[in-house]
């Protein structure tokens, strides 16, 4: 044998499942497709958001969370409907992860020197319906160093390992084929792609020099989803979300292709929920693009107004950082919306420097930085926009500003094929709205949700601008933001047990074949159901991850 497990998949659920091998004394192969210089995957360009709860962080905010609660919540988003079938191990997953976030996770996360910013974010805040989809409270913890400081310390283990003679690295080896011998998983075989030095995140060659053939007693699959393949996205588009989009802008690296989904089906493991996926409705074309189409995510607060591509405000709760999904169903299944793959943001430049943040280790230097006073000066104390915002702001191709209404729509209408929106017409809606702030209280569900937000302390200091008039002068200049549908994460996988062990389409499972993070719907085939609560990828990778090396570890004992 080469080693007692192979990884494939250098991304962040394969660096946990790595650490959980070596630190047990196990021979790790490590099989990446791309250079050393992308270690980490996709991980380590996110925004660092993580799912806890009853967290000290929350309790000193005055948050008043609990496991029940935050179950009640993840069934009523995740919407499980294939109980006898494609969500009999997804359910027990999803118990078992809100027991982790409650109870084991923030200590683990200490352990590896993970720590979490003192606020607490209050995302994905839902449909409106208590039983129903999104968080009841703030449960979006920040890691200090975003996904990159998550990443790290798995990052230098693997290292470590390999100066141990525990883990070697096969960099730029692409599997074509899971060797199953007899019913068992014997290794893997496939290509050696040639040397590519482009710095992380760029696309790389898949020119081919060679073949490699390695064995092992297990296998562990940690090779990601299907975010950069817009084919594969359209193939199992599901039709309750509508048509797909024909544009849409890429919100993760090119290499994150699902290619080894269909690898290992033809090894035997089954496939489930493949039409749940998860795409944003506020994406950005990058001023800057690292790989081809780079999006980046507006992750707003909840001020914005929200008009789709003919002029319309969006109905609720289809409001910014309320619904994802939602949002999407209803701009891609209105027929006389098909045609047309953006929608707007309207709001004042008020709005945006105390609401707009941006998702992305890399938009986010001072928490990527752990520059604490940084934090501290620009998003608690400050004045402005974050300078990454700034930028957008001033270089991005989907920004306009103005000093007035009419001003704005033109300029808004310079950024489509035709002139779709009519001043007067967003004027009314606008003046509608400004009126429900005389008093307060309000009619307006938008209203009333920001009058709900700052009655959280978290979202009063950083997080959400006071309530005022779109049309006031003394808030502007107003500004007018082009949104793009973001591809993100497939929410559906490989199905595994509670081991991540890989199942048949007969429910067992296939010997030595183990899955986990993306690849396997996060656990089970698809931990998130229909929708997730965010804060829940990441956290998503190292729970998969760790169950899986510790699973494998236990195998080749």
């Amino acid at each position: 044998m080469d080693a007692d497990v192979i990884v494939v998949g250098a991304g962040l659920a394969g660096l946990v499942a790595a650490h959980e091998l070596t630190r047990r004394g196990r021979r790790v192969a490590l099989v990446e497709q791309e250079n050393p210089a992308n270690l980490g995957g996709q991980a380590f360009w996110s925004f660092g958001g993580l799912f806890l709860v009853d967290s000290p962080e929350q309790r000193r905010l005055g948050v008043r969370d609990s496991p029940e609660l935050a179950w009640n919540d993840w069934r009523g988003s995740a919407g499980f409907d294939r109980l006898r079938d494609e969500d009999s191990w997804a359910v027990r997953w999803a118990r078992a992860y809100v027991d982790f976030a409650a109870g084991e996770k923030r200590s683990w996360l200490r352990e590896h020197g993970i720590t979490l910013l003192p606020t607490v974010g209050w995302a994905e805040r839902g449909d409106l319906r208590a039983a129903g989809h999104g968080n009841s409270v703030p449960r979006f913890h920040i890691a200090w160093g975003t996904g990159t400081g998550i990443v790290a310390p798995f990052a230098r283990s693997a290292r470590q390992a390999v100066v141990d003679g525990l883990l070697t690295f096969h960099h730029r080896h692409r599997v074509d084929e899971i060797v199953v011998d007899r019913g068992a998983t014997r290794g893997v075989r496939g290509s050696v792609l040639a040397e590519d030095h482009s710095p992380r995140g760029v696309a790389s060659g898949r020119v081919v020099i060679g073949s490699f053939e390695l064995t092992a007693q297990a296998v562990i699959v940690a090779s990601g989803g299907i975010g950069a393949d817009h084919d594969t996205i359209r193939r199992f588009w599901p039709e309750r979300l509508g048509t797909p989009p024909r544009e849409m802008v890429t919100g993760v690296p090119a290499y994150v292709d699902g290619r080894m989904l269909d690898i290992s089906e033809a090894a035997g493991a089954r496939l489930v929920n493949r039409d749940r996926m998860w795409h944003y409705t506020e994406g950005l074309r990058n001023w800057d693009p690292i790989w081809p189409g780079h999006g980046i995510r507006i992750l707003p607060g909840p001020s914005s107004m929200w008009f789709d591509a003919l002029g319309r405000r969006l109905p609720d709760p289809c409001l910014p950082g309320y619904d994802t999904l939602g949002t999407l169903r209803h701009l891609r299944t209105r027929q006389d919306l098909a045609g047309h793959d953006h929608s707007w943001f309207v709001l004042t430049r008020r709005i945006i420097e105390k609401e707009f943040a941006l998702s992305g280790s890399e938009q986010n230097p001072d928490i990527t930085g752990k520059d604490r006073i940084a934090f501290l000066r620009d998003r608690i104390l400050g004045g402005g926009a974050p300078a990454p915002v700034e930028a957008f702001l001033r270089r991005g191709a989907d920004f306009v500003t103005a000093p007035d209404l009419d001003e704005l729509v033109g300029r808004m209408n310079t950024l489509t094929d035709e002139p779709l929106l009519d001043a007067a017409s967003i004027r009314r809606q606008i003046q509608a709205r400004d009126t429900q702030l005389a008093n307060p209280y309000s009619k307006d569900a938008q209203i009333q949700g920001i009058r709900n937000a700052r009655r959280y302390i978290g979202d009063r200091l950083g997080r959400v601008a006071a309530p005022h008039r779109i049309l006031d002068p003394d808030a502007g200049p107003l500004v007018g933001v082009k949104l793009h549908v973001l591809t993100r994460k497939s929410l559906g996988g490989i199905q595994t047990d509670l081991e991540s062990r890989a199942l048949d389409v007969d429910g067992d499972p296939v010997e030595g074949l183990y899955a986990a993070g993306e690849a396997a719907g996060f656990g089970g085939g698809g931990v998130h159901g229909y929708n997730a609560l965010e804060g829940t990828f990441l956290g998503g990778c190292l729970f998969s991850g760790r169950a899986a090396g510790r699973a494998a570890a236990r195998l080749t004992a």
